[in-house]
């Protein structure tokens, strides 16, 4: 009989009592955990500190307004569209390997972009960061649930990378206004080349090699279908959260991504050694889990785009005290994950997930309270942080989730989806429902209308994820 690895254990196989601390990790346990949390800290970082410092970017390197788009369009599409390609490449020769390459990659594209001398030369650089992030990021994630054993201590090790995943974003916002008001720009892009020549010295030393055993060919049709899809997806919604759907390239990308990803399908159904294996896209615990981690990240992406939106139009709050709010968002998150590793433990990664989105909806419904007075940005404060705490939960329970059960050798196809999942997360909110706030004449009513969405949506998603889970637990 099939075990059900999203619910607490059994009576009958009940592991010991969990310690109030969680479970004790050795100092090489530790530094192991350090290296590859900062790493992905690292490129969360990169999502969102250079963000604040376009409107000074853009002059000082003689890009047009519409031109600046490309910032963050160059590093999104190789760092989502590489992932699956990266995760099965890591697999198969190697993931310490492709883990140590894209760190170099990323130094070296940082430090590019840092003393960048024109367009052509910054937008090159935050392509290679992109790049080397595609390798960091789902590698990092394989050596993490190889290293750490299926249980507590991966949970808490989970619970560590996904609580600095949240708040390498928020941090980015905080971090790249100050930054660029006090050093510039550039300094931002500094940053990022200082993380990397602090990561990559210690990594080779503490981190083991992880392959498969054995070596089949990759597969270069599926490599290049879904890559492709991946890249035509990511490219059209990014287009598309600046100059709306209307634009050729958009729909004629947006097509082209949904049609390579249907023949990726296809090829995968008939590949001797398929890039993505069906079956493990089969399994509940990947499908549904994956769906309830697409929509927290989505959906949370377009909460805190509309409230920036709001506290600065409705509001009229500087930058410093919208990254004041988000400061608070921050330090909360790092409370849940803390305690979601325990959470857990006591109720399983099912009902965690559950909860966690159930938690996110209605936090966010909350938030239909706001209106033009003072007494909102505490409303604001209040719900928003709270939210970002389930959402927090419901990251680490989705990781969990996706990846328990799951050999080692297929520890990076399962990191891939969990990384894909979360750069098309991100992508995909803003575009397909923030920009309705900006459609509407009244900003308050456009927010409002989004955030009503937004809370259906998660809350719509929490009930079809535990009728989903639920039924593979009924026939384990």
């Amino acid at each position: 009989m099939a075990i059900d690895t999203t619910t607490a254990p059994s009576p009958q196989a009940a592991p010991p009592a969990p310690q109030p601390h969680g479970p004790k990790l050795s100092t090489r346990d530790k530094l192991v955990l350090f290296v590859l949390c900062a790493a992905q800290f690292m490129v969360a970082l990169d999502f969102s500190v250079l963000n604040v410092a376009l409107p000074v970017l853009g002059p000082d390197l003689g890009m047009s307004h519409s031109a600046l788009q490309w910032a963050v369009t160059a590093f999104a599409l190789p760092s989502g569209g590489f992932l699956l390609l990266f995760g099965r490449t890591g697999d198969l020769f190697g993931r310490r390997k492709l883990f140590l390459a894209g760190l170099a990659l990323f130094g070296l594209a940082s430090l590019l972009a840092t003393f960048a001398w024109d367009p052509a030369s910054f937008l090159a650089g935050r392509a290679l960061q992109g790049v080397g992030a595609a390798a960091i990021v789902p590698t990092g994630m394989s050596l993490l649930t190889t290293t750490f054993p299926e249980g507590p201590a991966r949970d808490r090790a989970l619970g560590i990378s996904g609580t600095l995943l949240s708040l390498g974003f928020t941090v980015g916002m905080v971090l790249g206004g100050v930054l660029t008001d006090t050093l510039g720009w550039r300094s931002t892009m500094g940053l990022l080349t200082l993380f990397a020549l602090i990561v990559l010295p210690l990594a080779p030393g503490l981190l083991p090699e992880s392959r498969t055993p054995d070596r089949p060919r990759l597969d270069i049709p599926g490599a290049v279908t879904v890559t492709g899809g991946l890249l035509s997806l990511i490219y059209a919604l990014s287009t598309a959260a600046e100059r709306g759907f209307g634009g050729t390239d958009v729909i004629v990308t947006l097509i082209a991504g949904v049609l390579l990803l249907a023949v990726f399908g296809y090829v995968e159904s008939r590949a001797e050694s398929p890039l993505v294996s069906l079956p493990m896209l089969r399994r509940r615990t990947v499908a549904w889990g994956n769906l309830g981690g697409l929509v927290t990240f989505s959906m949370m992406s377009t909460v805190v785009f509309v409230l920036t939106l709001y506290f600065h139009e409705v509001l009229h709050l500087s930058a410093f005290e919208t990254g004041l709010i988000f400061g608070v968002q921050g330090v909360l998150s790092v409370v849940a994950g803390v305690y979601a590793p325990r959470i857990i433990g006591r109720f399983g990664a099912r009902r965690t997930l559950v909860g966690s989105l159930a938690g996110q909806g209605v936090l966010v419904a909350a938030l239909l309270g706001i209106g033009g007075g003072g007494w909102s940005v505490w409303l604001a404060t209040a719900a928003v942080s709270v939210a970002s705490m389930f959402h927090l939960g419901a990251i680490v329970s989705y990781g969990v989730t996706v990846t328990s059960g799951v050999p080692d050798a297929e520890q990076g196809l399962a990191t891939g989806l969990v990384t894909s999942t979360q750069q098309v997360g991100l992508t995909v909110g803003i575009p397909v429902l923030g920009v309705l706030a900006t459609t509407v004449p009244d900003l308050l009513t456009g927010t409002r209308t989004v955030l009503a969405i937004d809370a259906a949506v998660v809350l719509a998603t929490a009930a079809l994820v535990s009728l989903g889970l639920r039924r593979k637990a009924s026939h384990a």
